[in-house]
C-alpha cells in the first residue's frame, strides 16, 4: 500500500482506513476516490443503493473494497457497514469523508497526524461556516448541532456535522439506535458520554451547487435529529450528568469536591448562593422522579453553577424525608382547611386522601421556597465572609 504521507511515516498508516459512503454523487465520486488514493489504497466504499452511474464508476476501482445496498438504507447504515467491515478488517482507525465534493483528501494527513502527536481522540472536521458560498441552512443547523452537543455533553465544538472524521473504531459503541443523518450526532455524543476525547481539526470545505447533491431532506431528517436531541437530552438529566456527578466526588471525596465547586469556584458569589437556592427549592418541591432533570435543565437555562444546584437538590435524602413531608403538611395545613387528621390513620377516602394531598402539595411548595431563600442567604453570606477572609490573606 502507499504510504499516507512522507511526514508521518511512523504512524504505521495499515492501521487507517479510509471509508467513502455514497449515494447517488456520479458527477463528484470519481474525483474523490481518486483523490484519496493518493493517499492509501486502504479504501472502503459503501454503496448505498445508488440509482445513477454509481457502479458504474465503481466497476473502475476493482482493487477497492465495495459493500453494495440493493436499496437506500441512509448514511447511517453505511456507516455502521462500514465501520463492520473495516474492524473484521482489523483496522484500528476509519476516516470518513463524503462523496458530494465538498471535503479535500489533502486533509486527510490533518487527522493521522493529530492522533500521532496528541493521542487518540474522535476527531471532527471543523469548516469554515463563515466563508463564501456556505448555504445558510447549513450554518444554522451546525450551530443548532453545536448548542445540544454541548448540552448533552458539556463539550464545546465548532462543528459537529461533519461528515469528514476519524474514528477510533475499537473505542465507539457497537451498537446504535439511528440509521439517517442522525447516526453521526449519536456517534459522538455517546462516544463523549464514554470519556473518548471528542474534538475538532481545521479541514478545507468546497461548496459547489454545479456540483454537489445532497441528500439532506430538510424537514424529515431534522425532525429525525431533533426526535434524537431529545432522547439524548433526557438520558443526559437522568443518567448521565448524575453518574458524572458521584464519579466525581467519589474521586475527589465530598469536602474536597464542595471546595473546589463552592469555595474555589470562578462563579459569584449571588451565581453560587442563587445555584444553592435553586438546587434547595427543587430538592423540597413535589417534583417526585424529575428533580435531577429539572434541576440540571434549569441550571443550564439560568446558567446557574450546575454542580452546587444538583448537590443542594439532594436535600431530600432519605433522612430528611419524614421532616420535610411533616413540615410541609404542617405549613398546608393552614391553607387548606379541613377535619382530616395530618396523618391519616385508619379509613382512608377519596375525599380525606385528596385534601392532604393538597396540603401537602402546597405545603412543599411555600416549603421549598422558604427553605430556598434561607438557605441562598445563609450561603451567600458564608461564601462572603469565605471570599473576605481569603482577600486579607
Amino acid at each position: 500500500m502507499q504510504p499516507i504521507s512522507s511526514e508521518i511515516e511512523t504512524v504505521q498508516p495499515e492501521r487507517f482506513c479510509v471509508i467513502i459512503p455514497t449515494y447517488n454523487n456520479e458527477r463528484t465520486l470519481q474525483r474523490i476516490i481518486d483523490s484519496v488514493l493518493e493517499y492509501t489504497t486502504d479504501v472502503i466504499i459503501v454503496n448505498d443503493g445508488a440509482t445513477d452511474g454509481t457502479i458504474a464508476i465503481l466497476k473502475k476501482y476493482p482493487q477497492i473494497i465495495q459493500i453494495h445496498h440493493l436499496a437506500n438504507a441512509g448514511k447511517g447504515v453505511a456507516l455502521r457497514n462500514g465501520f463492520k467491515k473495516a474492524v473484521k478488517l482489523n483496522f484500528d482507525y476509519a476516516i470518513t469523508i463524503d462523496s458530494d465534493g465538498q471535503h479535500f483528501a489533502s486533509d486527510i494527513p490533518k487527522f493521522i497526524e493529530a492522533i500521532q502527536n496528541e493521542g487518540e481522540a474522535l476527531l471532527i472536521g471543523s469548516r469554515n461556516m463563515m466563508q463564501e458560498g456556505v448555504p445558510k441552512k447549513s450554518s444554522f443547523g451546525n450551530n443548532f448541532s453545536n448548542f445540544w452537543f454541548k448540552f448533552e455533553t458539556g463539550i464545546s465544538l465548532e462543528d459537529t456535522q461533519s461528515g469528514f472524521r476519524l474514528y477510533p473504531l475499537h473505542k465507539i459503541p457497537k451498537k446504535y439506535f439511528t440509521t439517517k443523518f442522525e447516526l453521526e450526532i449519536e456517534i459522538i455524543v455517546r462516544s463523549a458520554w464514554k470519556g473518548i476525547v471528542v474534538k475538532n481539526i481545521p479541514i478545507q470545505v468546497l461548496y459547489d451547487p454545479t456540483e454537489r447533491v445532497s441528500h439532506f431532506r430538510p424537514f424529515r431528517d431534522f425532525s429525525r435529529i431533533s426526535v434524537l436531541n431529545t432522547v439524548l437530552v433526557v438520558i443526559a438529566l437522568v443518567y448521565i450528568k448524575p453518574r458524572d456527578f458521584f464519579k466525581r466526588i467519589k474521586k475527589k471525596g465530598l469536602t474536597q469536591y464542595l471546595v473546589e465547586n463552592i469555595l474555589e469556584n470562578s462563579d459569584s458569589n449571588y451565581k453560587k448562593a442563587a445555584s444553592i437556592a435553586l438546587g434547595v427549592f427543587i430538592g423540597i418541591a413535589p417534583f417526585w422522579g424529575f428533580q435531577t432533570v429539572l434541576v440540571l435543565f434549569l441550571a443550564v437555562v439560568f446558567r446557574f453553577n450546575k454542580a452546587i444546584s444538583f448537590a443542594f437538590s439532594n436535600i431530600s435524602f432519605p433522612p430528611f424525608i419524614p421532616f420535610i413531608i411533616y413540615g410541609s403538611l404542617k405549613i398546608g395545613g393552614y391553607f387548606v382547611k379541613n377535619n382530616d387528621p395530618l396523618f391519616l390513620d385508619h379509613s382512608i377516602t377519596f375525599d380525606n386522601l385528596k385534601n392532604n394531598v393538597l396540603q401537602y402539595i402546597i405545603g412543599s411548595f411555600i416549603l421549598a421556597t422558604i427553605m430556598a431563600v434561607l438557605f441562598g442567604l445563609i450561603g451567600y453570606l458564608v461564601l462572603t465572609f469565605f471570599s473576605t477572609l481569603k482577600n486579607k490573606n
